[in-house]
């Protein structure tokens, strides 16, 4: 379920930011077009950016409290302990950011042009790399994008303000969803009818009570296909994701061994997942990106896993440097690929590669590659 949307690397809440010397917005003043036709200069100014969709709403998220928390104590978060830590402030803005009042979220799309992912999917010699994290880091991207918005925003009307993209504990889609940018999908992210679901989000949190968007209502009806796609059936329920058995935590998120009844399902994906949103009919109305920092680097859109195996600790920090796979580190990756080649038809290649790396000093990537050749029937290089 790779997709750039809400995935939480949690920071601490810092304090807001402001304009040099200025104090909260003061718009009493406003009358009732004047709100609206500063937000519609938002969007602009968004635009400009390179922003696809900006909406506005408050911060009210009570009723999604409960459904929070039972999915915490359903245990469905793994090992992103985080999750946990952070509880109810998720859905609290103003007290992760004392003084919010409105969260602009902002939309940026992603979907990159790349060799085709179903054909990569199809073929179990190549590597498939979710489509957001083909290029640069969309953490970094949208980031600096969002602070020259809240900056452009502050020389036109003074505001404190706080940017954030997958960066502190916020519920990004469930603001988004409430901020009239689209609805959320059964496989939870959220969905546009003009974009899917291939996009980043990020928000500002501000001081300034601007007009707030609509909601828009669903559009998944009795639609399934989301989770009938699933390779591993994570998503137990619509609107229901139990990240454990979800082969884009397994492959990022979780640092120990992938579970051995699940590897098999992992097939060739060794970054993420993107089943549920190929199989989305919204995302038939998808566009490419015209953002080039979200374009393919180093072939990860057709790389073989032989290939992507034999990538070097240096090589791995070299090639993936400004790109969200760093993150997971060298050994992950191994790991991950270890458990495709796994998958991979028996060759003299495969056997190889997994052969080089059967003494490898990592005892995780000792194990997956041991596992990997006893699927190859415990085979000796051939």
């Amino acid at each position: 379920m790779a997709s750039g949307q809400g995935r939480d690397s949690v920071a601490g809440a810092p304090d807001m930011s402001s304009a040099a010397g200025a104090q909260p917005a003061a718009v009493s003043g406003w009358g009732p077009s004047d709100g609206l036709e500063f937000v519609a200069q938002i969007r602009q100014w968004g635009r400009e950016f390179g922003f696809n969709a900006i909406g506005v709403g408050g911060i009210d998220l009570t009723d999604a409290e409960p459904g929070l928390m039972a999915w915490v104590e359903a245990g469905f978060h793994g090992d992103m302990d985080y999750m946990a830590r952070h509880g109810l402030k998720r859905a609290r803005a103003a007290e992760l950011v004392p003084g919010t009042v409105r969260v602009i979220s902002a939309r940026m799309d992603y979907w990159p042009a790349a060799a085709d992912a179903g054909a990569a999917l199809a073929d179990p010699q190549r590597a498939y790399v979710s489509r957001y994290a083909l290029g640069r880091d969309y953490h970094k991207v949208l980031r600096a994008r969002l602070q020259k918005l809240a900056e452009r925003i502050a020389a036109a009307v003074p505001h404190q303000y706080r940017v954030f993209t997958d960066s502190a504990p916020v519920l990004e889609v469930e603001h988004a969803s409430r901020n009239g940018l689209g609805w959320r999908g059964k496989h939870t992210l959220l969905l546009d009818r003009s974009a899917g679901s291939w996009f980043f989000l990020g928000e500002i949190f501000t001081d300034l009570p601007l007009p707030v968007d609509e909601r828009l209502e669903p559009h998944c009806g009795r639609c399934t296909a989301c989770i009938d796609a699933c390779p591993t059936g994570a998503i137990v329920a619509p609107y229901r994701v139990d990240a454990r058995r979800c082969i884009s935590y397994l492959t990022i998120e979780l640092q120990g061994a992938i579970p051995e009844a699940l590897r098999p399902q992992v097939g060739n994906r060794i970054y993420g997942c993107d089943d549920c949103q190929l199989a989305c009919p919204w995302n038939r109305f998808a566009q490419l990106s015209c953002e080039p920092d979200f374009a393919p680097r180093h072939r990860l859109d057709s790389a073989t896993l032989v290939e992507l195996f034999a990538w070097s600790a240096a090589d791995f920090a070299e090639r993936t440097a400004g790109s969200p796979i760093y993150r997971i580190g060298h050994e992950r990756w191994l790991r991950n690929i270890a458990v495709a080649l796994g998958n991979a038809p028996t060759t003299a290649a495969v056997l190889a590669a997994l052969q080089a790396r059967a003494q490898d000093d990592s005892a995780i990537v000792r194990e997956h590659v041991a596992w990997a050749l006893d699927r190859h029937g415990g085979a000796a290089s051939g």
